[in-house]
């Protein structure tokens, strides 16, 4: 007999209640994107796998965003401070520029835009 909980699945065994072993949903990448391409929707995939639909949802959103940063060329940064004995690779530090010098072009090129639409209204309002 299997009962639903918030945090996944709890079998109960002779009377003794045992909560899934704990995995992180990272772990379940594959089968979660396999279940996805068979058409299967978020809730039923969070069934299967012990997460909740919301859980699934935050997870598809994160990896498509990542698939995103790699797709269009942008370094992947892990969050937070780095340790105090961590090594930069040469590699790192090249992805590092890369990343900043696509932000500045990238904020570059919505200046211009704005400063085009900007200018576009003067004219069309006969101001200078």
């Amino acid at each position: 007999m299997t009962k639903k909980a918030s945090y996944g699945i709890i079998e109960t065994i002779g009377g003794f209640v045992m909560a899934r072993s704990y995995r992180h949903i990272q772990q379940y990448e594959k089968e979660i994107l396999e279940l996805k391409g068979k058409g299967l929707t978020l809730k039923e995939i969070g069934e299967r796998l012990g997460f909740t639909h919301k859980q699934i949802h935050n997870f598809i959103t994160r990896y498509n965003e990542k698939q995103r940063k790699i797709a269009a060329g942008i370094a992947l940064r892990k969050k937070g401070r780095t340790p105090k004995d961590s090594k930069y690779s040469k590699t790192d530090k090249v992805n590092e520029l890369k990343y900043i010098i696509a932000r500045k072009d990238a904020k570059i090129k919505a200046l211009e835009m704005e400063n085009e639409l900007m200018r576009d209204f003067l004219s069309l309002t006969e101001r200078k």
